[in-house]
Order: C-alpha cells, then structure tokens, then sequence
C-alpha cells in the first residue's frame, strides 16, 4: 500500500470509531507509531481536521465526510462472499440489512464491475448443515439492545419446551455449535445465562435502560468447553 492510498484508509478507519489509539493504527496498518504521527500531520495538512483527545486517541471532527470512494473488484468480491455466508448463518433480520447494504455498495460500482459481480454471484454457493435452522428474526434487534444497552423482555422456551417470561440485558451474541446463543444477565435468576436464539418464542425491545452497572466482558464469560 503506498502512503496516499494508506492515508486515505486512515482517514476511513478513524471514521469507523469514535476514538482510535496511534497503537491501533499501527498495528492494523504494520507501521511505526512515529510514521502514525507524520501521517495524522499529513492529514492535517490537506485540511482534514483530526483531533487528539488524552487517554482515548483520534478522532474526526463532527461532520466531516470522506467523500465516496470506488471499491476495487477483490473488496467488491469480499462483500459478494460474505453475503452467501450470512445467508447461511444470520437470520433473517440480518440477512435483509446486509442484502440492502451491499445494494448501496453495489450502486457505486463501476459497470465492468457490477458485470463481473453479477457473473461471480453465479458461482458462489454455499452449503448449510441440515441442522443449521436460522428461521427466525431476533438478531437485528438483540444486537441494538446490547449498543444502546437496554433491557430486552423474552418469551424463553428451555430444553423442555416449558416457556417462560424473562427481563434480561444482552452483552453479547456468540456462535457456536450451530447455533446462535446470547449472554445475558437474567432478572429471573439473577445470574449470567446462555440463551439459545433459536429457543426464543417472541422478544420486546424496551427502552429500559440496563439497572445493573458493573457487566462482565462477554470474553469473561464461560462457554462450554465441549460443543
């Protein structure tokens, strides 16, 4: 990557954080923390306004916007692929957020682009396990209720189909043994629990906020050793 074309994606990467540590972007772009510094100077050079706020990082004014960039075929390519891939392993919540994003990218394409997109698009399939059921459409709304971290009520059936009521607050969302699980903490059982996505009869987002303060990392919580 030379330096224009790695400013540039600077410029996007602040952009996709509210705040980004000169440690975080070189390592994501394998450069030393002082070609960082000369290059966020270079960025305020051509009037792009970054700022640095102490212990946190740098970030983009508010309101500034990198104007439309054209994506090469391999990040248009990347985009397709992952598209087959949620259609096997999102629900359906997710599978039409992502269809009408890539849409959007699809728009900006160039025409000898979209002609060789549409050509990959037929030879790209994915097989789904059998077992692999995302009939559903709770992800979408699990995931804003762990950003805006507010309560979410559930209808839950356990492994015994026995249904019952529950509040909980979602801290995140892990895929593992074909499933989709989310951990939360459980107002019913005052604890941490594991529930399976798949398992969930209806689902209410509130505008609760979370009433407990002190939520452990989801890296802290203990999955199943064994699938």
């Amino acid at each position: 990557m030379n330096r224009i074309d790695r400013l540039m994606a600077i410029v996007t990467h602040l952009q996709t954080r509210k705040y980004v540590s000169a440690e975080n972007i070189s390592e994501k772009f394998e450069i030393s923390v002082r070609t960082v510094y000369r290059d966020i100077k270079a960025l305020s050079e051509l009037g792009i306004p970054v700022s640095f706020e102490p212990q946190k990082g740098y970030f983009i004014m508010q309101g500034y916007f990198l104007p439309p960039v054209a994506f090469s075929i391999e990040e248009a390519n990347a985009l397709l692929l992952m598209e087959s891939v949620s259609m096997g392993f999102a629900d359906k919540s997710i599978r039409k957020h992502y269809s009408a994003a890539l849409n959007k990218v699809k728009a900006v394409l160039r025409t000898n682009q979209k002609e060789k997109i549409e050509q990959l698009s037929d030879n790209i399939k994915l097989q789904v396990p059998a077992r692999l059921n995302n009939d559903f459409e709770y992800l979408s709304t699990i995931q804003n209720a762990i950003t805006a971290k507010h309560i979410l009520e559930i209808e839950y059936a356990n492994y015994k189909e026995e249904v019952s009521q529950r509040q909980i607050e979602p801290i995140g969302l892990v895929f593992y043994a074909f499933s989709w699980h989310m951990i939360a903490w459980c107002h019913l059982r005052n604890e941490y629990r594991d529930f399976k996505v798949a398992r969930i009869r209806a689902i209410r987002q509130t505008d609760i906020p979370f009433r407990k303060k002190d939520h452990i990392p989801l890296s802290d919580y203990q999955l199943p050793v064994e699938f």
